[in-house]
Parts: C-alpha cells; structure tokens; sequence
C-alpha cells in the first residue's frame, strides 16, 4: 500500500496565534503531501513497498537519497502533526517525572531542547528521544534526518519533534526562530507524547 498524507485532527487555523493558518495550509497541503508522493515514487516496485515507515528508516540504506530525504520528511511532519493540539493538555505522570530525572526540571528541558532547535544549523528538526528502558534524550538532525535513521543524532525513538526548516515559520516569525520555538511550547500536547513514550520505551 501507497502512504498517505495524514489528515489533521485540527483546522489549519486552530493554532494560530501560536502558528498561523497560513504556514499550516502551506506547509501540509504542500510540503508535507509533496514528501509522500515522492516517498511513494522511490519505493514503488522495491521490497520497501508496503513496510511501514519506521521499518524503513530503521533499516534504511543512507545512500538512498530519495528515501531518506522523502522517508525522513514523511515520518517527521506525521509525528509533528499529531504532538500539537489548539487544547493541549499539560505534562503529568511518569514522562514529567522522567523528564524530571534526566534534565533536572521542566524548565531545564524546555531550554535544553529549545537550544537544540534554535542552534541547528540551517535546516533541521529538534528531537525529545526515549531509548528502551525509558531514558530521554534531546538531539537535533540536519534537513529530513531523524533519529531512527541508523547512525543519526541520539538513535532513540522521537516522540516530539519541532520542525526548524524556514518553511515552519517564516511567514509569520521571519528570521526569529526563536520565537517560533517559544510559541511551539503553547501547542503542544504532552497527553500524546506520553502514549508515545509508553509506546517507545
């Protein structure tokens, strides 16, 4: 079976003030349908037709540029989609106290990954990791890269990823990505990335 862009489960315009109708519309009609057609074109006819996507980057030939670029952006906005919501609900239980255990607070978490994303050079992704066993790691990748990529970044399982590509904000933050990142934490829906991380760990 072919991927599919993913529907959201929010109008593009729900999280505005926080990330405008506009780069939402853009950037998943557009950026993110462009990803899936073109991962769907470079694994037609090959044994990677019909794994599903994490099987794919996990076992991933990094030579193969097609894949790893349109693999990479597929899975990526999928995850980044699916941890923001226009009602977040707030980090509690076990995911708050590891985050507690591995960057000593919230607060600390949140700078450590909001350095993470705002010193990725160029293009990139900013990624909250979990390795089997539980622990939290935070990494970045270059361009469509993720961790589950062999040999990329933290080699855990990303359970929050903040796009940095221009294309996320631009329109409305310009070349403030810090502020992007800032309004990022409004959106965010750690109810889901706690599944995520029971899931992962």
């Amino acid at each position: 079976m072919s991927f599919e862009l993913p529907q959201l489960p929010y109008s593009y315009s729900s999280l505005e003030p926080h990330i405008d109708a506009q780069t939402m519309e853009i950037h998943h009609s557009k950026h993110h349908a462009g990803y899936t057609t073109k991962l769907n074109a470079a694994i037609a006819g090959s044994p990677l037709e019909g794994q599903s996507i994490e099987h794919i980057l996990e076992s991933l030939d990094m030579s193969n540029a097609a894949v790893r670029n349109n693999g990479g952006g597929f899975f990526n906005h999928s995850l980044f989609w699916s941890v923001m919501s226009p009602e977040p609900n707030a980090l509690s239980g076990e995911l708050a106290n590891q985050i507690d255990t591995a960057f000593g607070s919230f607060d600390e978490f949140k700078d450590v990954f909001s350095k993470a994303a705002a010193t990725q050079f160029g293009s990139g992704w900013a990624w909250l990791c979990v390795h089997k066993g539980g622990r939290l790691e935070v990494c970045s990748t270059a361009n469509q890269d993720n961790p589950l990529m062999p040999g990329v970044a933290c080699e855990g399982t990303p359970i929050l990823g903040l796009d940095v590509w221009e294309h996320a904000y631009y329109l409305n933050y310009q070349n403030r990505r810090p502020d992007y990142i800032e309004a990022f934490f409004n959106v965010i829906d750690w109810s889901v990335i706690a599944k995520n991380y029971e899931a992962a760990k």
